[in-house]
């Protein structure tokens, strides 16, 4: 199924619809276990866009699964999004600091609970402050709402489907990471991982995708991409990375295009490469 709504809106749009109550704005900032300080809960309580909550993507996981923000029950998700004000009727807009870490991910999830009302705020909060807009300090509390998840399995995709993809290539699996890790050039960042890609899977990285301002190609481009890449968008797709944050960032590239239907391989490279996990290719593909 195809779908021509851009889930992408500007600071402007934003700037028009704020004051709408129904508008429940969420700080999906991440940030890499690696990074440096500040951490983005700390970048999101010295400045954030007015009434945003604070959505932890590391948080807004199954606690008992050791993988990094491997998607909770729809129970769990619920709870979360409901204590930050996000109810029925609710037009959610998440954002991250501009980066397109994390803003995403948070997006697809809500998409995964059957949560179509959300939308992206193009370029982030660098994008909003650059038109002048105001920001405030410290953390928002919204009045808690009850949240009804609608769980959408076919937009996740679990270890056994991918290995069993393997064998019968009915989806293009295409990885959001740096054509140096995909061609398992470098020392991958999480650590006692292999280095290297799941066979037969194609290469797009997900800066490609991204203008030289933070904010996200236009679909004639962004089609030129995929296009070099191999990509046939007419075919069923599943998109990976790391960790599952930066494939919900093609999610939403292909999203823009009307190819709306894709899923997301949550363990991504965090689980496939582990000492024990399936075949890995290497080299230039």
């Amino acid at each position: 199924m195809t779908s021509t709504h851009d889930p992408l809106v500007s600071p402007q749009w934003l700037a028009d619809h704020i004051a709408d109550p129904k508008l429940r704005l969420i700080d999906a900032s991440y940030k890499m276990p690696a990074a440096r300080p500040p951490s983005a809960r700390e970048d999101y309580l010295a400045r954030h866009l007015p009434g945003a909550a604070f959505y932890d993507v590391d948080a807004v996981a199954d606690p008992g699964n050791s993988l990094p923000h491997m998607v909770p029950s729809p129970e769990q998700f619920a709870r979360y999004v409901g204590a930050l004000g996000v109810g029925a009727d609710s037009q959610v807009v998440v954002y991250d600091s501009g980066s397109y870490l994390g803003a995403p991910r948070a997006w697809w999830s809500f998409k995964l609970y059957g949560f179509d009302n959300v939308r992206v705020l193009e370029g982030g909060l660098k994008a909003w402050v650059a038109d002048g807009h105001a920001t405030e300090i410290g953390e928002v509390v919204p009045r808690a709402q009850d949240f009804a998840p609608r769980f959408d399995a076919a937009r996740l995709r679990r270890i056994d489907q991918m290995v069993g993809n393997l064998t019968s290539k009915a989806e293009q699996v295409v990885d959001a990471r740096s054509r140096e890790r995909y061609q398992g050039a470098v020392v991958e960042p999480w650590p006692g991982r292999r280095p290297g890609r799941i066979p037969g899977s194609l290469n797009v990285p997900f800066t490609d995708l991204l203008n030289p301002d933070g904010t996200m190609k236009s679909p004639g481009a962004l089609r030129e991409v995929f296009a070099a890449a191999g990509v046939d968008l007419e075919q069923p797709i599943v998109t990976s990375c790391g960790s599952g944050v930066t494939a919900a960032v093609i999610t939403l590239a292909l999203t823009r295009l009307g190819v709306d239907r894709t899923a997301l391989y949550d363990g991504s490279w965090a689980e496939w490469g582990l000492p024990d996990g399936p075949p890995v290719a290497t080299g230039v593909s």
